[in-house]
């Protein structure tokens, strides 16, 4: 895979992952309230799996293209920021937080399993939503960056 290629499709696969996430985590929390666990489990396990896979493709589509910048400008930069720093300094603590779920759930610790659920349910909803915000704000509302040039770079560079 090239750096155009990533550039282009792998902002829209990640924004799917996070909303797939969301919907997943929505699923989970309706299906446990309702006393459904077996369903709430299996859709859990597939939240953090695709939650798994969107980490990894995160992780290349930056190692491979480095840093975009937000080109938006006014009041609507101050909100983008806000929105970034709160989802940075929660998706720290999303895979910590999922794996001691897993654990006290295979430990059959369902008191403390609850408890730990009712914060980490709320920070995993809130970092899923507010990821696809971040790639509508960065990649749709307000394109451009090192984005454009590296799509330009590969129009040029393709054979005709």
């Amino acid at each position: 895979m090239n750096l155009a290629t990533a550039a282009l499709w792998l902002p829209t696969v990640n924004a799917a992952l996070n909303t797939l996430a969301t919907l997943l985590l929505a699923a989970g929390w309706i299906f446990i309230r309702r006393g459904n666990w077996r369903a709430h489990r299996a859709t859990m396990i597939a939240a953090f799996t695709v939650s798994t896979v969107f980490l990894g493709c995160y992780l290349t589509y930056h190692a491979l293209v480095g840093h975009v910048p937000f080109t938006g400008q006014g009041p609507v930069r101050m909100v983008y920021f806000a929105i970034l720093l709160t989802h940075i300094l929660l998706a720290v603590t999303v895979p910590v937080l999922a794996i001691a779920m897993f654990v006290l759930a295979a430990r059959g610790r369902w008191d403390a399993h609850r408890r730990l659920g009712k914060i980490t349910m709320p920070i995993w909803l809130y970092v899923s939503v507010t990821g696809v915000v971040i790639y509508l704000m960065l990649y749709q509302f307000y394109p451009g960056g090192p984005r454009e040039p590296i799509m330009q770079e590969a129009a040029t560079a393709a054979p005709a």
